[in-house]
């Protein structure tokens, strides 16, 4: 299986770093457990591109923490034979110290894409499966005939209640053993 699995949100905990960036700069704060549209209102255009932008620092960057089990979870696919693209919608400035990060979490992979046309690609590398918290993003991949799974979040919530089709997980041992159950993701890949 080819497999899509986005960063922000989905390997790791973003919420917060942007959170914390908004409250710093502009004084919005912006609660987790309230943001339950993937739009940022409170922000303005500007404001949530510098916040996003600070959030995407190289130093903001090299201090992520992975969600628990997710790394475990991937390197397992990938020694099934699964193809792995790690991709994001971050700036493609933003590369060298993303894969500097994928290296020092010793996540495995097969390729790394930032850039704003992350569902172009997955198409253009036929990938099955695309794991993303954007609601916009897996309805758009679902269009596109992809399989779609997500860490449930508050702005997916609604996507995942309504879309039987989305694997919707809590955390990333429940998404691994829903994938598995479905796709048999832990089979070696033929």
């Amino acid at each position: 299986m080819r497999i899509a699995i986005d960063i922000d949100s989905t390997l790791h905990q973003f919420w917060d770093e942007f959170a914390a960036t908004a409250l710093r700069r502009f004084g919005i704060d912006l609660p987790y457990d309230r943001q339950d549209t993937w739009e940022i209102p409170k922000l303005t255009p500007e404001q949530l591109s510098a916040a996003i932008a600070a959030a995407h620092s190289d130093e903001a960057i090299a201090s992520a923490e992975p969600y628990p089990h997710a790394v475990e979870t991937v390197n397992a696919w990938k020694d099934a034979g699964h193809f792995i693209q790690v991709t994001s919608h971050r700036a493609t400035r933003c590369h060298p110290a993303t894969k500097r990060w994928l290296d020092d979490i010793g996540l495995r992979y097969d390729e790394l894409y930032c850039s704003y046309d992350k569902l172009a690609r997955c198409l253009e590398l036929g990938i099955d499966l695309l794991i993303d918290d954007s609601p916009v993003t897996l309805r758009a991949a679902r269009e596109h005939g992809l399989h779609t799974a997500t860490i449930a979040h508050p702005w997916n919530r609604d996507l995942c209640a309504e879309d039987d089709d989305v694997v919707c997980a809590r955390d990333w041992r429940e998404l691994d053993s829903a994938l598995d159950r479905r796709f048999a993701l832990t089979r070696r890949a033929a």
